[in-house]
């Protein structure tokens, strides 16, 4: 793990970004939503979700791939987080301003950072419900591409048209911001002056929506979808599936400069660690916390805001207070730290980019987006959770992620000096 550099070859920024939520398709409606609280949850619509016993997701309803992706795309083909990817990647370079020609020009093989949680499972139960009525001719060969993880980041290439590195990250919730991680290396190592990073999800399918309610770790508030997900509330039972894609540009500062090209933040630094076996899920991150810190070279008192994983969990919620409270000591009480999945739900690989843009539009506008649905506090979750949005001057941002089976990942950033 490299240490935060003053070496503008080492020094990573990001220059693009493009979201695609429950809460918003582009950068703009995703923040308005986020800052308003308006919340993306609501009843299934993707299927038949009545016999369930958690009928609400935070689905993507305003996306239309024949809308959203460029035109000529084959995207009956292609896997639904493969199209949030896609047209999120396009919003990120056109908000970069790189288009083909550049990206042509472009020294290093541009790389290609992408999380994902699972293969395309609704493309999976299509093929495999063909067979289960006798008709396996029916199933088309592109499904086989199609049901690859790596069909995320490879559709992303093609589309490119220029050199690329590709690397896929599956580490459940985390894995976007796994990705971004791994990005941010590649940059500091000297072995790429472009990144495109980020995570994409889309697991509102029948199968994993069953196995999710199964498990009781999602909302059963069935008739009050838009207040289900209610991170670090007293009355949380439980958080909301949701989908979606976060993508951004990464590039070194010096590549950045040289092209003249606007500066969103600064990456400083991060970490990834995992539970201890036998604790509580999410007791991984005070450790995760302290290494993301060592790591940017920053100390409790520098951090500004917290944009917590906080995935309206009535475990997870406080073990992530109890541990900022271990990691930040008496300044943990000062530093505002809000929620965002009280609106866009659990994206699972996308939360993390997204958390990252959300903290770029914070910095930009100044404003700290609320926890959505925080109306009664829990007694084991006492910090300032910013139940309304608030106008503070940020500089410094900290960022975290659980992901099932006991990862974290803690990711540091900062506006970068004009």
């Amino acid at each position: 793990m490299k240490a935060f550099s003053h070496n503008d070859h080492q020094r990573v920024v990001v220059t693009g970004m493009g979201a695609i939520a429950a809460n918003g398709i582009g950068t703009e409606n995703f923040w308005q939503t986020l800052v308003e609280g308006r919340s993306g949850v609501g009843p299934i619509t993707l299927f038949d979700a009545s016999k369930l016993s958690t009928r609400i997701a935070a689905e993507a309803t305003d996306f239309k791939p024949e809308i959203h992706l460029p035109p000529g795309t084959k995207w009956k083909r292609m896997p639904r987080q493969a199209q949030f990817a896609l047209s999120a990647m396009k919003m990120a370079l056109a908000d970069a301003q790189m288009d083909e020609r550049f990206l042509a020009s472009v020294c290093r093989p541009v790389g290609i950072s992408i999380g994902v949680s699972t293969s395309a499972i609704e493309v999976v139960e299509d093929a495999m419900l063909s067979v289960a009525k006798g008709q396996p001719n029916w199933v088309r060969p592109w499904v086989v591409w199609a049901t690859q993880p790596h069909c995320v980041p490879m559709t992303l290439a093609e589309c490119l048209g220029t050199h690329t590195e590709i690397q896929t990250i599956s580490t459940a919730c985390k894995a976007g911001l796994d990705a971004i991680l791994g990005a941010m290396d590649a940059i500091r190592g000297g072995h790429a002056d472009v990144v495109i990073a980020g995570g994409s999800d889309a697991s509102i399918t029948p199968s994993t929506c069953a196995a999710f309610s199964s498990s009781r770790m999602l909302s059963a508030r069935n008739d009050d979808p838009q207040h289900a997900s209610r991170p670090f509330d007293r009355d949380r039972d439980g958080g909301v599936l949701g989908e979606g894609a976060g993508i951004l540009v990464l590039e070194s500062l010096t590549h950045a400069r040289a092209r003249g090209a606007r500066i969103w933040l600064e990456l400083c630094g991060g970490a990834s660690h995992a539970d201890a076996a036998g604790k509580s899920a999410a007791e991984g991150l005070g450790t995760c916390m302290t290494l993301a810190m060592a790591n940017a070279h920053v100390r409790a008192e520098d951090i500004d805001y917290v944009c917590a994983h906080a995935p309206s969990d009535p475990v997870i919620d406080r073990v992530e207070t109890r541990m900022l409270r271990k990691t930040l000591g008496h300044h943990a009480f000062r530093i505002p730290v809000s929620s965002i999945k009280g609106v866009t739900g659990n994206p699972l690989a996308a939360a993390g980019p997204l958390e990252l843009i959300t903290c770029a539009l914070a910095m930009r506008d100044d404003t700290i987006p609320p926890t959505a649905n925080y109306t009664i506090p829990d007694p084991e979750c006492d910090l300032d959770y910013v139940p309304q949005a608030r106008r503070v001057r940020l500089n410094l941002a900290l960022m975290n992620i659980h992901g099932m089976g006991g990862g974290n990942a803690t990711l540091i950033a900062r506006r970068y000096p004009s």
